[in-house]
């Protein structure tokens, strides 16, 4: 039987996660990034450039490189026994190969999964040819890497 107290740790790791995952969409749909055009345009850099992905970029850059020290510092996270961070300290094929998959991915659609969220959430039923491929590739990830591939 699981004690109590891990069921209420884990129900505040829950509402903690919810509350990030909304900050982080709310961030994303009010700064445009929810909107394929917008990112697609900041791809283009021989057209009509739009240099404020980069913005978003650097902004969440210095809001976070402080607060990062500041946790890597603390003995124990807030809401976890202990901070878990990689392991892996090296590139190998697959970072390598899924970096480039993710890359053409957005720039094909012009969106990230997060972004994605944020816009289906806002009500732009477009974006769910894009979930439906995003399920379908992690579907295809899962049956190739329990094939060993």
């Amino acid at each position: 039987m699981t004690k109590p107290s891990t069921h209420r740790a884990h129900r505040k790791q829950a509402v903690a996660a919810f509350f990030a995952a909304l900050i982080f969409g709310a961030g994303l749909a009010l700064s445009g990034m929810s909107n394929p055009s917008k990112v697609l345009n900041f791809l283009d850099l021989a057209g009509d450039w739009d240099p404020s992905l980069a913005l978003v970029m650097a902004s969440a850059i210095a809001v976070y490189a402080p607060i990062w020290h500041w946790i890597k510092g603390r003995h124990r996270p807030f809401l976890a026994e202990s901070l878990a961070l990689p392991s892996k300290m090296h590139l190998d094929r697959d970072l390598m190969l899924g970096s480039a998959l993710f890359g053409v991915g957005w720039g094909l659609a012009g969106i990230c999964p997060g972004a994605m969220f944020a816009a289906l959430g806002l009500g732009k039923p477009d974006l769910w040819v894009f979930f439906l491929a995003l399920i379908g590739g992690s579907a295809l990830y899962q049956i190739l890497h329990e094939r060993g591939t």
